[in-house]
């Protein structure tokens, strides 16, 4: 997810075994990210940069997702 803020256009992600796998979401957000969760599915938006921003990670996939947009972002 952190890697399709960065891309071009749209992009549709479908959680179909663990629906509080997108507790991330609000993080990603905080750092300038466009996501915006419905129901089962995140839609996220493209962004031309991410912005540095205090985050917390609530699992393992999470706090991975949030490294690699803190590797991206301006201003680390």
């Amino acid at each position: 997810m952190a890697l399709f803020s960065l891309a071009k256009g749209n992009s549709i992600i479908i959680e179909k075994i663990f629906p509080d796998r997108f507790m991330h979401v609000a993080e990603l957000n905080r750092m300038a990210a466009n996501l915006r969760k419905e129901g089962a599915a995140v839609i996220v938006t493209g962004v031309k940069k991410l912005i540095a921003a205090p985050v917390m990670a609530s699992d393992l996939r999470a706090s991975a997702a949030l490294v690699l947009a803190g590797l991206a972002a301006d201003g680390t």
